[in-house]
């Protein structure tokens, strides 16, 4: 708020789950919950509280052909606040938006740098497209340039055998992924197929994206290594579309994708009754629209996530395993305020009351 204004938001602020409190004060952008002596021009704002929710997986400067004009990225970063999304984990984008960072009204990014694939293995102007004698010197770049993460393509279709196939010899995996920790980086791989997993999970992988390739035999060896997912269901849903498209030219890859589609929600389910971590991201930014964590939210609870685990998704568990705060005290007061409860109807999420970054309401 302007200088001299504090924020009052009452009603049932959800620091967690359980942790519910009656109201919450922000003074200087951030978080209180004891009203500030003096305060003299308050402005109340009232409903259910949440943090701001997270995209977990989306590319701010990135569309369809590749990096896009600043003025595209302010955009699509403004869609996703509308809509709630107030952290952002961008998982790879050749666009440089460091200077998101300097803005106060646009959500906060974490970056993994630039896609690392295959030669020839992935969408066009998309990624470093390398050989794996130089995946560790690219992962190495990578590290360095993002925000404790890095970005590899695990899979993709191989034209070849005309269906999808691991990019990375398990050695050139194995090396690049203890780079990265070295460096103080984790490390996430783009993964549809099921022949890219175990090698990257026994290689010290700390994240799979989309995951549409778990089978109940690596079920276990992701629950016991701690290795999340972010499932991405908005975007597996295209994947009858992508078939049909490659029908002519691939029909083993095509028949593939049907498949992985039509078991996507017993998949999502089965890792977290195992106990795997699962996350809420989008995709947005490539051919996706920005804005649609709500629906991605709605799709883990219709996957067989229950409504409050699939809230944690987007909310509190994420923001712990991305290490930001939530609504902690003394933590910059980004939060969401909502007409009804959203642990009782994830949908709620659809239709934010009241949108509040770095302690102004934008939206």
């Amino acid at each position: 708020m302007s200088d001299g204004v504090v924020l009052h938001v009452r009603g049932r602020v959800l620091r967690t789950p359980e942790d519910v409190r009656d109201e919450l004060w922000v003074v200087g952008g951030r978080i209180s919950y004891e009203r500030p002596a003096g305060a003299r021009d308050v402005r109340t704002v009232e409903g259910w509280v949440l943090p701001g929710l997270v995209d977990a997986h989306c590319h701010v400067g990135l569309d369809a052909h590749g990096a896009v004009p600043k003025e595209v990225a302010e955009e699509q970063a403004r869609t996703d606040r509308g809509a709630g999304a107030l952290l952002l984990r961008d998982a790879g984008s050749p666009s440089d938006t460091r200077w998101v960072d300097d803005r106060r009204d646009l959500p906060k990014i974490i970056r993994a740098g630039r896609h690392i694939a295959r030669t020839r293995r992935y969408i066009r102007n998309y990624a470093h497209e390398i050989e794996p004698e130089d995946l560790v010197a690219y992962v190495r770049q990578e590290a360095r340039r993002g925000d404790g993460w890095v970005k590899l393509v695990g899979d993709w279709i191989d034209r070849e055998a005309g269906d999808l196939s691991a990019c990375w010899p398990r050695e050139a995996a194995e090396a690049a992924i203890a780079e990265a920790h070295r460096l103080g980086a984790r490390v996430t791989a783009h993964c549809f197929a099921e022949d890219s997993l175990r090698d990257l999970v026994e290689s010290g992988i700390d994240c799979v994206e989309h995951a549409t390739g778990l089978t109940e035999e690596l079920i276990p060896l992701f629950a016991s290594r701690g290795v999340a997912i972010v499932p991405t269901l908005v975007n597996i849903a295209t994947f009858p579309k992508l078939a049909a498209g490659g029908e002519a030219k691939f029909p083993r890859w095509s028949a593939h994708m049907r498949r992985l589609h039509e078991r996507r929600y017993r998949t999502v389910r089965d890792a977290y009754d195992a106990g795997i971590p699962v996350y809420a991201g989008t995709d947005a930014g490539g051919t996706l629209p920005h804005g649609l964590v709500a629906a991605e939210v709605g799709e883990l609870v219709k996957a067989g996530i229950p409504p409050v685990a699939a809230l944690s998704a987007t909310t509190w568990g994420a923001r712990e395993w991305l290490g930001r705060p939530g609504l902690e005290e003394g933590a910059a007061a980004d939060l969401v305020v909502y007409g009804a409860d959203p642990r009782r109807d994830v949908g709620v999420l659809g239709a934010p009351r009241r949108v509040v970054l770095n302690g102004e309401v934008v939206a």
